[in-house]
């Protein structure tokens, strides 16, 4: 990225996930400007079929388990969230969803009411009822979950508690439970998806299929785009008492959609996948520095740990200074955020690594 006086800075966060293509990757700039010419905002309540909805709809699912095959298009992930939990309730005809502590779903009424921090959420109370909050990754707490529960809303991958990685065992006993109680296990990939982990979602190395997967964030290279997921049969729900159970007037934006599709088409065939795990590597054996206390990371999705907030904030102004892009977490203060674009290099990667450690050093 460049400042107006042309000061060039390496991007290591990535809009917080966003840009995992880069910023205006060409194929994702020309995709804008072709549906531009074409069309923007018709009408949402499908009195006309519009091909970038389409178009996407149908790469994204043939992309995942035959079981999610219906795509529901919004314009964030916190709109996404908020339709996911309507659907929980709706489909189970239960109230009561179960998250964790230390999430973050988003920002919204209901977002910010499975999310994890009561920092955030005691301004705003009350919030919505019927919530009840579990550990991360203690199978322990999962006997919370009974046939009285709606849904569990879970991170593939913590983001804003610092990017804590489950065992594979933590979610498959996860949606054995869920099995059990008819529960849907919902799972909120708005940071972890589009290829932030090596695959293109999380969920694909753990052994396991959502019943409602959300995302956004790196779904629109930079526009803004989200969605929730399902099977036709969860989705239909939607359809009557009341119709239209679901409304947005933007979501699906054919603009969006058009970015997205571009995006979904160059992460897959740019092999941007393949390298994530190399980068992760290089990214690990570079930061090393006795003030670094641990590297928690799934992919190209990492916290550097050090002993505060105290000791990380003049670094990462630092960096700033030197042209390095770098932040914190809501929830974890003391660990750096690298979540640079999928097509950062070998080159760019090192620059960035020196240029930490010595405003660690500093």
């Amino acid at each position: 990225m460049y400042s107006p006086d042309g000061k060039r800075y390496l991007d290591l966060i990535s809009g917080i996930s966003v840009s995992n293509v880069g910023h205006r990757h060409p194929r994702v700039v020309q995709a804008v400007k072709d549906q531009a010419d074409r069309y923007m905002h018709l009408m949402v309540y499908g009195e006309f079929v519009q091909a970038p909805q389409t178009q996407l709809a149908q790469k994204l699912v043939a992309q995942l388990p035959p079981s999610l095959n219906n795509v529901y298009f919004t314009n964030s992930g916190s709109e996404a969230i908020e339709g996911a939990m309507k659907l929980a309730k709706r489909f189970t005809r239960r109230s009561e969803i179960i998250s964790c502590f230390h999430a973050y779903h988003g920002s919204s009424q209901g977002a910010l009411s499975v999310s994890g921090s009561e920092v955030f959420k005691r301004a705003y109370r009350p919030l919505l009822p019927g919530i009840r909050q579990i550990r991360f990754n203690e199978p322990a707490d999962l006997a919370q979950i009974t046939r009285q529960t709606a849904a569990v809303l879970i991170e593939t991958v913590q983001g804003e508690a610092g990017i804590r990685v489950p065992d594979r065992g933590y979610l498959q006993t996860l949606r054995e439970k869920c099995n059990q109680t008819g529960t849907l296990l919902m799972l909120d990939e708005i940071q972890a998806g589009f290829g932030r982990t090596g695959s293109l979602f999380a969920f694909e190395q753990y052994g396991i299929v959502p019943d409602v997967l959300v995302c956004a964030k790196g779904m629109g290279g930079g526009m803004p785009i989200g969605a929730f997921i399902a099977s036709q049969e969860l989705m239909s729900v939607f359809k009557e008492n009341p119709i239209l159970g679901h409304i947005t007037t933007f979501g699906g934006h054919p603009v969006s959609c058009a970015a997205s599709l571009a995006t979904l088409e160059v992460i897959l065939e740019e092999n941007l996948l393949a390298e994530v795990s190399t980068k992760e590597a290089l990214f690990r054996k570079l930061l090393v520095h006795p003030a670094i206390r641990t590297i928690r990371s799934k992919g190209l999705m990492m916290a550097v740990e050090f002993d505060s907030f105290d000791v990380l904030k003049p670094i990462i102004d630092r960096a700033i200074e030197k042209g390095v892009l770098t932040d914190w977490f809501l929830y974890c203060d003391n660990s750096m955020r690298i979540a640079p674009p999928l097509t950062i290099t070998e080159t760019e990667i090192r620059e960035a690594c020196e240029v930490i450690l010595s405003c660690i050093q500093e």
